[in-house]
């Protein structure tokens, strides 16, 4: 089956921060698992190099948006390779391919009976002299009374624009706006009302949070939405007579999932519209903030287009990453930056901690003590220790090859049944339970060790001894494929030392099979360093 797993496109203003890499960390798991399940994976998504965000990002620093944009996207690229993301593409919105495609799309948009033009309110600062858009406005949330930006409100999610905004001020120079009026393009999301309705109702199994927020877009009234823009920054609109304008965000970024798995089809030799119809399926990964631009924005450009577009099946969407009980602030430096933590921690002890501890189904906090306890307890003192005690041993009292043995049965019937549970479970976007499952078999293994003694019945009965650690390297093999889509660089080293292969699959290591010395996984972190964090930390924000 092909799949395309899509995940959000992060505003390319600034460092990613660990918030950032909590939302988007499901989509790397779930594309390394179907991938060993042997399915076509088209694993996509970019920086979105477009919008105000940027635009305000290069103002402040007086350069180009382009050189700002091109720098964190280099960044970015980094971070994601050094944190184990296996995009089969990672783009950018100002590239070559998704402008073209962008263009292409809207031309054939606007011939459709889903656009029409009108006269819309625009803001315009007096002292700065110009037309503002998007978060160059700041106010007050009509629906929270919470402050907010000229697109979205934090506090609750709710799209908007800087004329439902009260006391609406320029976020520039702080001075207060008037609204003039300038025609732009509108998509008719109103007239899509049912078959978003139905749409979300064909979608019982989506998270929680995806289908109130959406079922609340609908319900309060689908409001059309301009798609245009007063910018000089972004895709020029293909139609005359707009010149000066450029294709609004949301109307263009949405769209590189369909630019980017073009990109990978053509590189595979294949047709990309293959990958948009009934007998693929779709998975978007994203933050809360992101659900309506998902399961309503793109929906409704793809139906606008002529509905001959796959929408999404799966929505995975997370909630809201807390640091030390409090919310991530770029603007306060409340934040752990991704190049940051990446220059002191191991990757999969990021991925780990992301995972068991995320915002799934419910806000979570990032605690340094906590991170620490994990790595130790979970990664080093179960997973890690196991892994080596094993290893080790036959190493040691077997001259470095298996021995002949039977593994055990419950042990067997267990590593079958879990493949299958664990595998429904990533399938589902349920990634923390699924991590959990396995972990648990992994207590079971060195419960396993432990009963069964074999640095007692080495000395009274080998072939016991050899039966014990014949089942024990059946665990860890199994272990390291179970735990590859979570533990890459780990679940590497393992798979290299036992010469396994990407299949999810139950795997069993012949006895006489000769083992190199096996390396530590994971090292100790040192209790201290909570205390060295947290201090960093309040220095910074």
């Amino acid at each position: 089956m092909k799949i395309l797993i899509g995940s959000a496109w992060p505003y390319a203003n600034g460092p990613l921060h660990i918030g950032h890499v909590a939302a988007l960390l499901p989509a790397d798991v779930i594309a390394r698992y179907f991938r060993a399940k042997g399915h076509n994976v088209y694993f996509v998504s970019g920086s979105d190099c477009h919008g105000t965000p940027v635009a305000i990002r290069a103002k402040e620093e007086h350069i180009s948006p382009e050189e700002i944009s091109d720098r964190y996207h280099e960044e970015f690229c980094e971070c994601f390779e050094k944190l184990g993301f296996s995009y089969d593409r990672y783009g950018k919105t100002s590239s070559v391919e998704h402008q073209a495609f962008v263009r292409d799309f809207h031309e054939q948009l606007y011939a459709g009976d889903y656009i029409y033009e009108e006269d819309a309110p625009q803001a315009y600062c007096p002292t700065c002299e110009r037309i503002l858009t998007d978060r160059f406005v700041v106010g007050v949330c009509p629906v929270c009374s919470a402050k907010a930006r000229g697109d979205q409100c934090d506090a609750c999610g709710t799209v908007v624009e800087p004329a439902q905004l009260e006391d609406a001020s320029c976020a520039s120079c702080h001075g207060a706006v008037s609204f003039r009026q300038t025609k732009h393009l509108f998509l008719a999301i109103s007239r899509l009302k049912k078959e978003l309705t139905t749409y979300l109702e064909a979608h019982p199994a989506w998270r929680k949070n995806a289908i109130s927020f959406t079922k609340r877009y609908i319900d309060e009234g689908l409001r059309d939405r301009a798609i245009t823009r007063d910018l000089d920054w972004g895709i020029d609109v293909p139609k005359d007579g707009y010149e000066e304008k450029k294709i609004y965000i949301w109307a263009e970024n949405v769209l590189g999932y369909l630019s980017m798995s073009k990109v990978v089809a053509e590189s595979r030799g294949k047709d990309y519209k293959a990958l948009w119809n009934k007998d693929s399926k779709h998975y978007y990964v994203h933050g809360k903030d992101n659900i309506p631009f998902h399961t309503i924005i793109l929906p409704a450009l793809l139906l606008a287009h002529g509905g001959q577009w796959k929408l999404p099946d799966v929505i995975v969407s997370s909630e809201y990453l807390t640091l030390e009980g409090r919310r991530i602030s770029t603007s306060q430096d409340w934040a752990i930056w991704v190049p940051d933590i990446l220059e002191r921690y191991e990757p999969d002890s990021i991925r780990y901690f992301l995972t068991t501890n995320g915002p799934e189904k419910r806000d979570s906090d990032f605690s340094w003590r906590e991170f620490v306890n994990s790595h130790n307890s979970e990664l080093l003192g179960a997973y890690g220790n196991f892994v080596h005690r094993t290893l080790a041993f036959i190493h040691r009292y077997f001259d470095a090859v298996i021995p002949d043995g039977k593994l055990d049965r419950e042990i067997e019937a267990r590593i079958g049944d879990l493949f299958v549970a664990t595998g429904t479970l990533i399938e589902t976007g349920k990634l923390k339970e699924a991590l959990d499952t396995i972990f648990e078999f992994v207590r079971l293994g060195n419960k396993f060790f432990d009963t069964e003694k074999p640095w007692e019945t080495r000395q009274t009965s080998r072939n016991a001894c050899g039966n014990t650690l014949h089942t024990c390297v059946q665990i860890v093999a199994n272990l390291a494929v179970l735990l590859e889509p979570f533990l890459p660089f780990s679940s590497g080293k393992i798979k290299a030392w036992l010469q396994l292969k990407d299949h999810w699959v139950a795997q069993q290591i012949p006895a006489g099979f000769r083992i190199p010395e096996p390396e530590i996984l994971f090292e100790r972190l040192e209790k201290k360093v909570i205390g060295e964090e947290l201090e960093r930390l309040r220095k910074e924000g």
